[in-house]
Formats: C-alpha cells, sequence, structure tokens
C-alpha cells in the first residue's frame, strides 16, 4: 500500500509539473513571438539585404558582398568611425570617473540621500531625449547660456556647436553628464564591500588614498568592468544627441557625424537600404569584438572576491 500510494504521488506531482510547464508555456508566448516578429525576424531580413542592391522602391537585386567592398572606399564611413571612435574613448571613461567620484561622495551617508540620487539618475533617463538635445542646442549656442554665463565674467563665447573644433565636445559633454546610471551601480557596488577591510587597514595606518587604491578599487573591479561592457556598446549606438544637434547634417565638417547618423543617412535619406544594413552589421562586428576584448582582457585586471 505503501509503495503504491507514493507512485499515485508521484504521478500527481508529474501531472502538477505538466501544468505548470503548460501554463509557463502560455505566459512565455507573446514574449517568444515578440522576440521573433521585433528582433530575430528583422535581423534576418537585414542580413539578407546587406547582400542586395535595394532603395525601398523597387525589388531587391542580390549583389554579394558588393555593400561591404564598396565600405573600404567610402570616406564618409571612415570619417564617422573616427568620430564615434573619439566618443566612446573620451566620453565613457570620463564618465565613469564621474560615477565613480560622485558615488563615493554619496557612500558617506549624506542627509537626503534617497533625494541625491534621485537628482544625479534623472539625466541618465532624459539625456537621450529629444527634448534634452534641444535644450543642449539651445545651452551651447552662440547666445545660448553657457556664453551668457562667459559674458559675466568678462569671457567672449563662440558657437560651441556650430564650429568643428567644440561639436563634438559638447556631445561628450552631454554624455557624461548622464552618469546617474553608472554612479547608482557604483553606489550599490560600494554598499556591498565588507566595512572589516577598512578596518584592518585603519590598524595598519593606510590613508584614505591608500585604502582607495588598495581596497575599494579592487573590490569594485568587477562593478567597473560591468559599467565599462554597458557603457562602451550604448555610447557606439548613441543617434539622438547628434541628430538633433547637427540638424540631422552631421556638421559642422562632419564634426558629430556618428556612425549610426551616418547610417541613418545613407538608409532614409539616400534610400540605399541594402548598403545601409550592411552598416548596421558592420557595427553589430565592432560592439561584438570590443565586448570579447573586454571580457578577454577583464581577466587580468577584474578580481572576483570568492
Amino acid at each position: 500500500m505503501s509503495a503504491t500510494s507514493e507512485l499515485r504521488g508521484l504521478r500527481g506531482r508529474g501531472a502538477t509539473a505538466k501544468k505548470e510547464n503548460k501554463a509557463a508555456f502560455w505566459f512565455l508566448l507573446p514574449w517568444f513571438l515578440g522576440l521573433l516578429a521585433v528582433t530575430l525576424g528583422p535581423m534576418a531580413a537585414s542580413l539578407a539585404l546587406s547582400f542586395t542592391d535595394y532603395n525601398l522602391l523597387q525589388n531587391a537585386e542580390f549583389t554579394g558582398l558588393d555593400n561591404f567592398t564598396r565600405m573600404w572606399g567610402d570616406q564618409r564611413l571612415h570619417s564617422s568611425l573616427g568620430v564615434t571612435f573619439t566618443y566612446v574613448f573620451v566620453s565613457v571613461p570620463l564618465q565613469l570617473a564621474m560615477a565613480l567620484g560622485l558615488a563615493l561622495l554619496l557612500d558617506r551617508g549624506l542627509r537626503g540621500l534617497a533625494l541625491y540620487r534621485s537628482a544625479f539618475y534623472l539625466p541618465s533617463l532624459l539625456g537621450a531625449s529629444v527634448a534634452i538635445a534641444i535644450l543642449w542646442r539651445t545651452v551651447f549656442g552662440t547666445d545660448g547660456l553657457f556664453n551668457q554665463g562667459l559674458g559675466l565674467i568678462g569671457i567672449e563665447g563662440r558657437g560651441w556647436i556650430s564650429e568643428p573644433e567644440t561639436a563634438l565636445g559638447t556631445l561628450i559633454t552631454l554624455n557624461v553628464w548622464t552618469f546617474g546610471s553608472p554612479m547608482v551601480i557604483f553606489l550599490a557596488g560600494l554598499r556591498q564591500i565588507p566595512r572589516m577591510y577598512y578596518e584592518a587597514a585603519n590598524v595598519d595606518g593606510a590613508s584614505k588614498w591608500r585604502q582607495f587604491r588598495s581596497v575599494t578599487l579592487p573590490l569594485l573591479t568587477p562593478i567597473i568592468f560591468f559599467n565599462l561592457v554597458l557603457q562602451i556598446i550604448h555610447a557606439f549606438q548613441s543617434f539622438t544627441q547628434a541628430y538633433i544637434v547637427s540638424g540631422g547634417t552631421g556638421g559642422p565638417a562632419d564634426s558629430t557625424l556618428f556612425y549610426t547618423l551616418y547610417l541613418y543617412q545613407r538608409g532614409f535619406g539616400n534610400f540605399d537600404m541594402g548598403y545601409a544594413s550592411a552598416m548596421a552589421w558592420l557595427l553589430l562586428l565592432i560592439i561584438g569584438a570590443f565586448t570579447a576584448v573586454n571580457f578577454w582582457a577583464s581577466k587580468y585586471w577584474v578580481f572576483y572576491n570568492d
């Protein structure tokens, strides 16, 4: 009887598990459909179009690797890559340094910490929006607020977004300003560092700078690595800021011609959708390569406290 009861119990649990799996399948079905229709389907279509000559008005004509070979002689593509690499390599380290510095300041237990955290995080929510890009163009215009502020102290301003020497710098400043998201992650990581390490360092007579170098930074390297990977991917995909600030041209003199903006111009300005699709896959390869290098290099500088 005991064996029979146990067998019935196993069958009952098996039937319950099947019902739960079926329910889980139906709940996940909309997500799978969305993944197929919104992500995997368009990716497969763009991959197919990258080997064709397609202008949205006529049927696609297969051209093989012609779109990829054309990239070698496209000087504007090379210029856009240079602008994008400069933007990524300058803005991301500055953004992470700003985020880490403020996280260290907030970690001291200031009054109204939640208010400060929300205020600093807000630019990250709005930084890629059209409204903030328009505001940035207004602030750094010839008669903008920044030049007005300089005028109050007797310094003559300039057209920060209308001159090639400074236009990209304004976009880098905008990206650095959106430090809130990595700052919150840094703050969470700082809260996870055991206080006993700092107490031991104090006993050994270590200064605050020494504690930062020998305790905080090593134990925070997984968080730094996480933020670094995310922010590099995000920076490569930046589009709205350059489009709004430059009026969609990438000017002046292509100084703000991000790779994504040039991709948009070729696809929706020139209706060269096959070439734009090939550019999109090149961007995917570039981001994938940088991410792979970051993961490979992380084993030499990221410390996991097991």
